[in-house]
């Protein structure tokens, strides 16, 4: 679903990404952990060309994104070609980035009616499913500022989910949140992942990454430090950098 090759990117002299080799296969949930500044956040971004790389590759779903190869060499695609691309992958982020004039069910329909130009009694219709199966069938009617914390990046969720991507992308989903609020986005992502849903999920959430990841990849500096089942990092990290990494954190 998500092949990655050398792929590097900077901000002018700072590099972030140094060569990233990752392979996320159909149906994997891959969780991703590392301290603020490794590059995770920034990876994400690249999947799906927000962040343009600066060398190596990035296929999703078999397809080069943003790119056309022609004879060894890349070509940048129309911006309506990579925003195509886009449909097919859904990103959450930390904060919710919800339309504050829209209702939960307005919001959660708007890219389907807008973007796919689905009939906008088919994208109510499908809405309201999406809700329900994020536990706020309640809250349709409700706006952003009625809503906790966590009620909003369950719509969010909802939100991605209406344009049936292939590929999930979650980017520190409950890092915004109350303590409390964290629990009730997680059940979600664990149901998501159960569906068969493709997640990668940069996460501070240990025990998420234990219960529903299928690998864990650690980065550090822009680079994959290392990579295995959660179980294997986890319990018996091989690398220095990890395991100090790991005393902290759990």
């Amino acid at each position: 679903m998500v092949r990655s090759e050398g792929v590097c990117k900077s901000f002018g002299r700072l590099d972030v990404l140094k060569g990233i080799d990752l392979e996320v296969m159909p149906g994997e949930v891959m969780c991703v952990i590392g301290p603020s500044g490794s590059g995770k956040s920034t990876f994400l971004r690249c999947i799906n060309h927000l962040e343009k790389i600066n060398a190596g590759r990035l296929w999703v779903n078999g397809h080069l994104v943003g790119y056309r190869e022609r004879g060894g060499k890349l070509h940048e695609l129309r911006e309506s070609e990579v925003a195509a691309q886009r449909r097919d992958i859904g990103m959450v982020f930390q904060r919710f980035n919800l339309f504050p004039h829209m209702t939960a069910l307005e919001n959660v329909m708007e890219a389907p009616v807008q973007v796919r130009r689905i009939p906008r009694a088919k994208a109510r219709e499908a809405a309201v499913a999406l809700l329900e199966r994020v536990g706020l069938a309640d809250k349709a009617r409700s706006y952003p500022s009625q809503l906790s914390g966590g009620q909003q990046q369950r719509v969010a969720i909802a939100r991605a989910l209406a344009m049936e991507p292939a590929l999930m992308l979650f980017d520190e989903p409950t890092s915004a949140l109350d303590p409390e609020l964290v629990g009730e986005v997680l059940e979600v992502m664990k149901q998501l992942a159960v569906d068969g849903m493709t997640m990668i999920v940069v996460t501070h959430e240990m025990g998420f990454a234990r219960e529903v990841g299928d690998s864990l990849v650690f980065m550090d500096g822009g680079v994959v430090v290392e990579k295995g089942t959660p179980r294997e990092v986890l319990a018996n990290p091989r690398h220095q950098r990890t395991q100090d990494f790991l005393s902290k954190v759990l």
